[in-house]
Order: C-alpha cells, then sequence, then structure tokens
C-alpha cells in the first residue's frame, strides 16, 4: 500500500476528541503538522470529533481551543473561525457519512452485524481460552436480518463492519518510518447501533472532503492504517500520505496518560507556570534533533525553517520534566524585566492569587520586585512563595513555621537594635539601608551577617527564604518594613 504523490496543496489537521482536559499529544501533533505547515505555505485545520457520546464533556473543546491558542498554535479553519469545509465538528455531519456507508454496503465491501454484546464477549472469551486470535467470526456475514434473527446473541440495531480481505497487504509508506508492516486487522465496525459512524470511518471521509493531504498522528493508529487505506480505495478516494508521530513516554517507558502523569493534561502546564515558548522548544526536542551547532534552546520560527519528516526520531522519547524546567528557566531569564512582570500577573490573576484585574499598586509592586527573582525561577508558579510578602497586608502576613525555628535567642535583641537605625534612615533605599544596619548590627554588635539579618528577613517577608532583603525592604516601604518587625518582635 502506497500513499498517493498527488501535488495537491498542503493541508494537515489535528481532530482531538473533547472527552476530557485536553492531552499533551494534541499539542505535540499541532505543533509538528503546523511546523510542516507554515514551511509549505498551507493550511492547518482543527477538527473535533465528537463521536464518542458517551465520553463527550461540554467544556473540553472551549480548553481545547484556549491551550492550543495559549501556545500559539493556532489553525486557520476550524469550528471557531469556520472555514470552505464547515462543518468541523464530526456530529455536526452524521449526514455525510450515510453515502458512503451506502456505496460499501452495495459494494460488498461491508455488510450488517447483529450480534449482541453478551454474544460478542462470548465469543472473544472463547478465542482467548482456546489461544486463537481474537476477532469476528463473521457469523452475520450473508446473512439476512431474518436468517441471523433466527440464531442466538440477536439484537434488534445492528452495527455496520468492513470485509477485510483474508490476503490483505498491510505495508504501508510512512514519513517517519519508511515502509510499515501493521496487523492484520479483524472486520472493524464502521457504523456504531446508535448511527454514530466510528472514528475509523469519520476520519477517512472528513480528511477526503477536507483536502487533508498529510495525516500525522500517533504511532498506536499504525494498526489502523491498513483499513484506512481500504477505504479510502474501496470508496476510490486520493490517498493523503501518512506520518505516525513516536508516543511520549513516562520514565518508566509507558505512554503518557492523564491517570499516571498530571504532565499529559495539557492545562497542567499553564497551571504551573510554565512558558507557552519553552513548552513548544520542548515538544520540538522530543522527537527532533537539536540545531546542528547543538543548541537546544530555538524559535518556532528556526524549526519551521529546519522541519524535514525524515529527521523525526521515531523512537518514543521520556517526557523528562526537569530538562522542561530547565528549558523553562532559559526563557524566563531571557525576557525583560517588565515582560517577565506582566506573565508574573497573568500567572497570579489565573490560579486566584490575584484577583482577575489586580489592582495598581499590586502590580507595580510586582513588577519593581522581578527583578530580584528572575534569577531564581525556573517556573513563574514560584513567584507566589517568593512575593507572597508583597501581596498581603501587614497584618496579615503569616511567619512560616520553617522561618520562625531560624529565629535564635538573641533575635528580639536584634530586632530592637535595628528599628531605631531604619526609622532615622534620611532615604529609603537597599544601599543605605543595608550600609546602616551593617554597620550597627555585623560591625557594632560582632555578629555574623546570617544571625544579623535573619530576624530582619523572617520579619518582613514571613520567610527563610527570600528575595535579597535590602531590596525587598526598600520595595516593600519604610511603614510596612517597620511595621511588620515591630510584630514579630512583640510575638518573640
Amino acid at each position: 500500500m502506497t500513499a498517493s504523490t498527488s501535488s495537491r496543496p498542503v493541508r494537515l489537521r489535528v481532530a482531538p476528541s473533547p472527552t476530557g482536559d485536553p492531552h499533551v499529544g494534541t499539542a505535540y501533533i499541532s505543533l509538528f503538522d503546523l511546523a510542516f505547515v507554515r514551511q509549505q505555505g498551507g493550511q492547518f485545520i482543527l477538527r473535533i470529533e465528537d463521536t464518542d457520546q458517551a465520553r463527550f464533556r461540554q467544556d473540553s473543546e472551549a480548553q481545547i481551543f484556549d491551550t492550543l491558542h495559549w501556545l500559539g498554535l493556532n489553525w486557520d479553519e476550524g469550528p471557531d473561525i469556520g472555514g470552505p469545509f464547515a462543518p468541523y465538528r464530526q456530529s455536526e455531519r452524521l449526514d455525510r457519512y450515510t453515502p458512503y456507508v451506502d456505496r460499501l454496503l452495495e459494494s460488498g465491501h461491508a455488510y450488517h452485524c447483529w450480534c449482541s454484546t453478551e454474544r460478542l464477549l462470548q465469543m472473544r472469551e472463547a478465542q482467548q481460552k482456546a489461544k486463537k486470535p481474537t476477532g469476528y467470526d463473521r457469523l452475520c456475514y450473508g446473512k439476512t436480518r431474518e436468517e441471523r434473527a433466527a440464531l442466538p446473541g440477536f439484537s434488534e440495531i445492528p452495527v455496520v463492519r468492513m470485509l477485510i480481505p483474508a490476503d490483505l497487504d498491510t505495508r504501508f509508506t510512512d514519513l517517519i518510518r519508511g515502509e510499515t508492516n501493521a496487523p492484520h486487522p479483524d472486520d472493524q465496525v464502521i457504523v456504531k447501533a446508535d448511527g454514530f459512524p466510528t472514528y475509523h470511518l469519520a476520519v477517512v471521509v472528513d480528511d477526503h472532503e477536507m483536502g487533508i493531504t498529510h495525516v500525522v498522528r500517533g504511532e498506536e493508529w499504525i494498526s489502523s492504517t491498513p483499513k484506512h487505506i481500504l477505504l479510502y480505495t474501496w470508496l476510490g478516494l486520493e490517498l493523503p500520505k501518512f506520518a505516525h508521530m513516536p508516543l511520549l513516554r513516562n520514565p518508566d517507558k509507558s505512554k503518557i496518560s492523564k491517570r499516571k502523569n498530571p504532565a499529559a493534561r495539557l492545562t497542567w502546564f499553564r497551571e504551573q507556570g510554565y512558558l507557552p515558548e519553552a513548552l513548544v522548544n520542548f515538544l520540538a526536542l522530543l522527537a527532533y534533533p537539536p540545531k546542528e551547532d547543538g543548541r537546544e534552546v530555538f524559535t518556532f520560527e528556526e524549526f519551521v525553517a529546519d522541519f524535514d519528516w525524515a529527521k523525526v526520531n521515531p523512537v518514543g522519547p521520556i517526557f523528562d520534566l526537569d530538562k522542561l524546567g530547565w528549558l523553562n528557566g532559559q526563557y524566563i531569564r531571557s525576557l525583560g524585566s517588565d515582560e517577565l512582570a506582566a506573565r508574573i500577573v497573568d500567572h497570579l490573576s489565573l490560579t486566584g492569587v490575584l484577583g482577575a484585574e489586580p489592582a495598581a499598586g499590586q502590580v507595580e509592586l510586582i513588577r519593581a520586585a522581578t527583578p530580584l527573582v528572575q534569577e531564581r525561577m525556573q517556573l513563574l508558579s514560584e513567584s507566589e512563595g517568593m512575593l507572597a510578602f508583597l501581596l498581603v497586608s501587614d497584618g496579615d502576613l503569616v511567619i512560616q513555621d520553617d522561618a520562625r525555628a531560624q529565629l535564635k535567642d538573641d533575635a528580639a535583641g536584634v530586632v530592637d537594635t535595628a528599628i531605631p537605625v531604619l526609622e532615622a534612615l534620611p532615604k529609603w533605599v537597599a544601599a543605605d539601608i543595608e550600609e546602616a544596619l551593617r554597620a550597627t548590627l555585623v560591625d557594632g554588635l560582632g555578629l555574623k551577617p546570617r544571625l544579623a539579618f535573619t530576624p530582619l528577613r523572617v520579619g518582613v517577608t514571613g520567610r527563610r527564604i527570600s528575595p535579597p532583603l535590602f531590596e525587598s525592604m526598600e520595595i516593600l516601604g519604610r511603614d510596612s518594613s517597620l511595621v511588620r518587625l515591630r510584630a514579630l518582635r512583640a510575638s518573640l
């Protein structure tokens, strides 16, 4: 089996199912689709495959839209923006599949099956017990409804099955893997009892009607490709080219799934504070080599310029969150301070730390403090702990238990000595704050810097580890700093 070599305009699609939180694999496939499309001057289509009504979830489609837009993986046609081949939801295309099913039935390439669920289960159990290959035994093939009704295990509403040839050649050419051989399939159901097409029929019809030239999907679909090629052939449709991407894997080599790994949920990355450009870079690296000079940090535009299906590594990559964290830190440090501050504000608003419309004063404090934390962050979510002391009122500051445990017996004396020095400072700037406190506590009292400044850090920020102390005090302001130090002293 070979794919067509037609020079049609390049059109690729991603077709997620709205059955839960979007899977990271949707972004992974979309990225490689979009890179090839942009390189070739083609079109990228988003199609929603919602024929699985039992698992359909209303909010899932909106999450798909939101997360792909967040990553910058924008489509040219889709259910939200329309296009020349609308509708782009399978549930709105049900009338389109019937003529194709009728043609398959009339040509003898498909047949009705009235077997009940119970009868199919018993059949498979018997096959497994006898250690035979599992697959439909064609009890219904060649029978009329009346003939089949006279036999056990009859269901009133039939499904439609493909009649798979025994001598089917299951080889096909894959853009990533070369000649590929798939297992021989059984008589696949293409129309369910509820009248909805299965994936196998719907994907072929929709890809044909939407002019899809390249079908890119995960390697788990290799076994289904011969069935799809058969449908194209039987229906006299032009074949697309196929590319099966390597599966993303957990550290134990198992397939990444939402049950085992929170990183399988695409929304999780936004919640954790990953930058979209870092995640896009990471997803590319999972199946594509670094630049020729060894660089692992590159833009989407650089990825597009270099893209070649032959360079895609077919071996399933390990989803290494440590590597992603490192990469995210590189992107965070590459941002301008104001841009990073805006990203932090957006993240803290998303996670509920700030309101949907943060107060101007909060935004200014975050902007002022961002240079203090930029080199210390891998994730935007880490900013919450680092900057929390700026975002609460003086009376609401909570001193963490591990921070209070750092206070020694001389903490009260340190605070008593520091407060009048800070009150008397002519200017409230970090350099002057540091100079005065070092002269008084380190040089004057002979304390080591850690013992001298730990009580002040704990009192001002409530934490054992914080952004640089003196710069933090400058941003917080004289009044708030003194109010907090007096509150600490009262608690000692």
